[in-house]
Order: C-alpha cells, then structure tokens, then sequence
C-alpha cells in the first residue's frame, strides 16, 4: 500500500482519476457494483440476464444497473454477451477477473455478516450518545 501511495505521489497522481488504486476502489466501493457482483455470483454459471439482476441487486433503478454493468464491463470484470435472436438476449457474466475477486469480495461479505450484530451496536451506542442516530442514518443512505 505504501509504495502505491508514493508511485502515485511521484506521478502527481494523488487524486482518484490519476491514481489506479483509487480510480478501482472507488468504483468498486461504490453504492451498486459490489452487490451486482454478488448477483452474478450466484446466478446460473456467473450470467444472469438484465432483469434478473434487476430483481437480485434490490432497490437498483434500471437507468443506475445499466451505469453500473457498464463501469464492470469496462474494467473486465464483467462481460456481455448479446445473443442473435428476436428479440435479442443480452446476458452479464462475471469474467475471470470477475471470478477472481469473488474471493476477497466474499470474505468482505462474510466479515460483515459476522459483525453485523455488534456494528449494529456500536450504531445505536454511538446515536444515543449524540441524539442524532435518524439523521446519521438518513445522510447515509
């Protein structure tokens, strides 16, 4: 991490269009891009159709899904296949790349759902401490 912190730094790139470790966690910690990779994670041989994904990525607009497969596609995490037909099948599917960082996403996925409880916790300590939790939450979300 450090030494791709002084790369950057010698390249003037220290902000996240210049740097490539920001750029990708940027768009890889965005609000959808995780949660469509664990979408196509759990489809039927890592491809899913557009409105299955719909349907698994929950609260997702169509206009936000199409932006997000667009963004994973571009990186080579994800790949469309459109299929000849009438009317035409377009299917996403996780590439290799894809398929490579299910193994880190996962056990992000599992270290979250095993602390879950106590964040939770740590959540409502911290809004009853301030008396401000609704609009905390709110600014979130």
């Amino acid at each position: 991490m450090k030494n791709h912190q002084e790369n950057c730094k010698k390249q003037g790139a220290e902000d996240h269009v210049r740097c490539p470790l920001r750029d990708l966690l940027s768009r890889l910690g965005d609000k959808w891009s995780l949660l469509v990779i664990m979408a196509l994670a759990k489809a039927d041989g890592n491809r899913a159709r557009f409105s299955i994904l719909m349907r698994g990525v929950n609260g997702i607009s169509q206009r936000m899904l199409t932006t997000t497969v667009r963004n994973l596609e571009r990186d080579g995490i994800v790949s469309r296949h459109i299929y000849p037909e009438i009317p035409p099948r377009v299917e996403y599917q996780l590439t290799e790349r894809g398929l490579s960082l299910l193994t880190p996403v996962e056990s992000l996925v599992t270290w979250v759902e095993g602390h879950w409880p106590d964040i939770q916790k740590s959540r409502a300590d911290f809004d009853a401490e301030r008396g401000d939790g609704a609009a905390l939450d709110e600014k979130i979300s």
